[in-house]
């Protein structure tokens, strides 16, 4: 498995070897070791969610102000645009973003620590994310960053309007959102 680091260091994006032939193929999807080794330091994860959604879905941008969720993210069917927003206020990447492309076809995986905000569009007719969290879902403690906040400028592969949820159009803007410390 590659381990590449993105333009915001903590962000890693993982591109397993796969091995296929007439049959069909294999890849390991997670190694606990190597995974730590990757992003250098130890993690648990808790619990797996599985979601999926139809073309032009906009979610996000998601994160947790208490019981902080790292995740990492990979698509099983379909390609997502995936977006990772750093909120730590002390960070020097603070109010950046970094997306990447995730698919079935690619099989990359994003892994985004905890402090930053999560979204994804679909890209495909439909899709389905799997993603392993290191918190607990906490709705008490659910927040939502507004995906096209102009301070974010967030460069989303999108023609129209995207489908969202009610949640998701209340989004706050980062100069309004509870922030990490």
């Amino acid at each position: 498995m590659n381990a590449v680091r993105l333009a915001i260091p903590d962000l890693v994006l993982f591109e397993p070897r796969v091995f296929g032939d007439e049959r069909g193929f294999f890849f390991e999807s997670f190694h606990q070791q190597r995974f730590e080794e990757a992003i250098g330091r130890e993690v648990r994860f808790v619990q797996d969610n599985h979601s999926q959604s139809a073309d032009k879905v906009l979610r996000g941008l998601h994160y947790q102000v208490r019981q902080p969720q790292g995740k990492l993210v990979r698509v099983v069917s379909g390609s997502v645009f995936d977006v990772a927003v750093d909120l730590r206020k002390g960070s020097p990447s603070f109010g950046k973003w970094a997306g990447e492309i995730l698919s079935a076809e690619n099989r990359k995986q994003l892994w985004i620590p905890e402090g930053f905000a999560h979204g994804f569009l679909v890209l495909s007719a439909s899709a389905e994310c799997v993603y392993k969290s290191t918190a607990y879902y906490a709705p008490e403690h659910e927040r939502c960053i507004a995906w096209d906040d102009p301070a974010l400028a967030i460069d989303w592969p999108l023609q129209g309007a995207p489908v969202l949820s009610a949640r998701d159009q209340a989004g706050t803007t980062l100069a309004e959102a509870d922030l990490f410390a």
